[in-house]
């Protein structure tokens, strides 16, 4: 049977296999097609890099991260291709956020989900709506300027059809705040 490199690898050389160039580019497409992309330690540190400021040009990436200026625009490119980078913020500070918060626990009736997303949606004072396991259904993140508008929106979201019951908790201060979640490991070695 004749060699076909579409179908199986060449042969061993010595004791690695031989795999025609075509099998690496073929699995790439593959990565590509099926949206998985491969982060390494260094697409972490730039991550880690750009987390703590996107704006930092990339002359000064490179050199926080021992690379050349071209190798760390061409990662930041393929980054944002395979979608690891998906878009840059501006991070609110204090004089800008809301200056009371509250998280509300929201336990819904059965078969409500939607109704209640679509109308927590349209509540302006949500700033997040998350969907949890265990004995709660939902929280919702609300921000208002007062102490009146936060317990506005908390009695109007009780009053909707399907909520069975709020809990909710006022943010006294914030301890931590990481905007992503990206472990900053730094490479083995420098790579060019």
């Amino acid at each position: 049977m004749a060699y076909d490199p579409w179908i199986r690898p060449r042969p061993t050389v010595g004791n690695k296999p031989r795999i025609d160039g075509r099998w690496h580019f073929y699995f790439g497409v593959m990565l590509l097609i099926i949206g998985i992309m491969h982060i390494d330690a260094t697409d972490r540190l730039i991550l880690s890099l750009l987390e703590e400021n996107a704006r930092m040009p990339t002359a000064e990436l490179a050199r926080r991260a021992g690379l050349s200026r071209t190798t760390v625009q061409s990662r930041i490119e393929r980054l944002e291709r395979g979608g690891a980078i998906a878009g840059y913020a501006v991070v609110m500070g204090a004089a800008a956020r809301d200056a009371i918060r509250a998280h509300v626990m929201i336990t819904l009736a059965p078969r409500h989900v939607s109704s209640v997303e679509d109308a927590l949606r349209r509540f302006p004072e949500i700033r997040e709506l998350h969907a949890v396991s265990g004995q709660i259904d939902m929280i919702a993140v609300v921000g208002a300027q007062t102490t009146e508008a936060i317990n506005d929106a908390i009695d109007r979201i009780g009053m909707l059809e399907g909520v069975d019951r709020t809990t909710s908790a006022i943010v006294l201060s914030t301890r931590v705040v990481r905007q992503g979640a990206v472990a900053a490991t730094p490479p083995r070695q420098k790579i060019r």
